[in-house]
């Protein structure tokens, strides 16, 4: 049997997974029941760490300059400008990407799609998986086509069909959570007067926020439905009748509408993310408040991770163990978003007072402080995401642990997550490098970075003479100093891992 990967779902998860699958030259199929890709904006934000993955994959340039940086978020109170929050390089220190990037999801997955294309990948569109069945050495997939009903055996499944998962539910997984109460609105219109960034508004009881997508002129808005515009608890069947209730929170003048859905949210996770052959990714697993401009790229983020795992395992480079990571790995930072976005969420909109005074009024001033938008940048961007408590991650030096990011360092021309790109397990030393490094890099094969001392890398918390054992996606798997390499030696001997590049 050809060690072959079936991805069932083209948005942005699969379509991220898909990408990495290809650049580790691993076999898969990636299929969707739609006719193509999606049509409409949906989700917008592209965070820092999902920059960084996908600058790995060589992709970020083309997903950057498609985009709009955000430089300012503007707030609003009864249609007054209160502040101009200057965020465009937030994290200038801490990452490559310093910034937070709006860009169409449609606009997004054509990207993902045309680079498939460019590897000599399709995506099989009106493919729709049935049925599966785990035999414990591969899974038979039944998928149904405009052209008939194809039976072929994989090594693995990947759902990445969204919150309806038919594969989660083939699973029977419990995805427990709720739905809040209250009925918002997303619309795509166009304005005669440009937002210079993300806008905040608030009204009395309401709030709407605005984004630049595409060009200038054009605005996603989000915001609550009040009860005045429903029929019957029911939610208005076209935007027009709120026009005017949008202009009278933000300093827009709508034209146009391209696009408008009512919504409901939800937030709710997988009781796990793995069944045997099988796993589910994304929103499959996880769906949250939009609150922060989370969800999309947490998807991408599990993509990344499930896809050098699965490689590792399928090129007999690692023990099959590594596979239960994923689950480890995601599911924990998936319920900590949830209940992240849930607080966040309740916050804005059901306490009122709060909403009113501390969101439009203080946080402004406390943006002023670099310490609090660098922390605002830690947290929105995905870069603080961490491993502690994975059996993949191991030791301490200095202020790094086993499981954090790997710290982005800039030396002049050094750049210490350039050899990230080859997608494949690494040591970096930092400080001094011994006869016993050099043995290890010697017994193992695998890619030595090194780093001389200096002031810099005590700034990033890295203590003289440190080496790392770094993940294929930039996580640190074993932190040590470089007179005691015991932690490293034991985690490349417990999962038998070896370069992911060698033959």
């Amino acid at each position: 049997m050809e060690k072959e990967v079936l991805i069932a779902g083209a948005g942005p998860s699969g379509l991220a997974l898909a990408v990495s699958l290809s650049r580790q030259g691993i076999p898969f199929t990636i299929i969707d029941k739609d006719s193509g890709p999606g049509t409409t904006s949906r989700a917008m934000v592209v965070q820092a760490r999902t920059l960084e993955l996908y600058e790995q994959l060589g992709i970020a340039d083309k997903i950057v300059v498609n985009g709009i940086i955000v430089n300012n978020v503007s707030f609003f109170k009864n249609k007054n400008h209160l502040a101009r929050v200057p965020i465009g390089q937030l994290g200038q220190e801490m990452s490559a990407f310093p910034y937070v990037l709006i860009l169409p999801q449609d606009a997004h997955e054509n990207i993902l799609v045309n680079e498939l294309k460019s590897s000599g990948h399709d995506v099989q569109w009106n493919h729709e998986l049935k049925h599966f069945r785990d035999d414990g050495d591969s899974v038979e997939a039944v998928i149904e086509s405009e052209s008939g009903t194809v039976t072929k055996n994989f090594s693995y499944i990947c759902g990445c069909d969204g919150a309806s998962s038919t594969v989660r539910k083939a699973l029977d997984i419990d995805f427990s959570g709720g739905t809040y109460k209250q009925t918002f609105f997303v619309a795509d219109v166009e304005s005669d007067r440009v937002l210079g960034g993300p806008t905040i508004g608030f009204l009395d009881e309401y709030f709407c926020i605005g984004f630049p997508i595409r060009t200038m002129d054009q605005v996603r808005l989000i915001g609550l439905i009040p009860e005045a515009f429903k029929e019957d608890g029911e939610a208005p069947e076209d935007f027009s009748l709120m026009i005017p209730y949008a202009e009278s929170i933000l300093p827009v003048e709508l034209k146009k509408v391209n696009w408008y859905s009512p919504y409901r949210s939800h937030h709710r996770v997988a009781e796990k993310f793995r069944t045997g052959r099988v796993f589910i990714v994304g929103d499959a697993g996880h769906i949250h408040s939009p609150a922060g401009g989370q969800g999309m790229n947490t998807g991408i983020g599990d993509a990344v991770n499930l896809a050098w795992k699965l490689s590792a395992v399928l090129k007999g480079k690692t023990h099959n163990s590594i596979l239960e990571t994923y689950e480890s790995e995601r599911i924990k930072f998936a319920r900590s978003l949830v209940n992240t976005t849930d607080r966040l969420f309740k916050f804005m909109v059901d306490r009122e007072r709060l909403r009113n005074v501390v969101v439009p009024v203080f946080i402004p001033r406390l943006l002023k402080f670099n310490y609090m938008r660098e922390r605002l940048f830690e947290t929105i961007s995905q870069i603080q995401i961490s491993y502690h408590d994975s059996d993949l991650s191991v030791g301490e030096s200095g202020g790094i642990k086993g499981g954090d990011r790997l710290p982005w360092i800039r030396c002049g021309e050094v750049n210490n997550y350039r050899p990230l790109k080859s997608l494949d397990w690494q040591i970096h030393a930092y400080g001094e490098v011994n006869s016993d490094v050099e043995a290890l890099v010697k017994d193992t094969g695998l890619g030595l970075f090194h780093l001389p001392w200096g002031k810099s890398l005590k700034d990033k918390g890295i203590k003289e003479n440190s080496l790392y054992l770094v993940r294929p996606d930039g996580h640190i798997s074993a932190a040590a100093d470089t007179e005691n390499l015991e932690v490293v030696k034991n985690m490349i001997d417990e999962y038998q891992i070896q370069s992911l590049s060698g033959e």
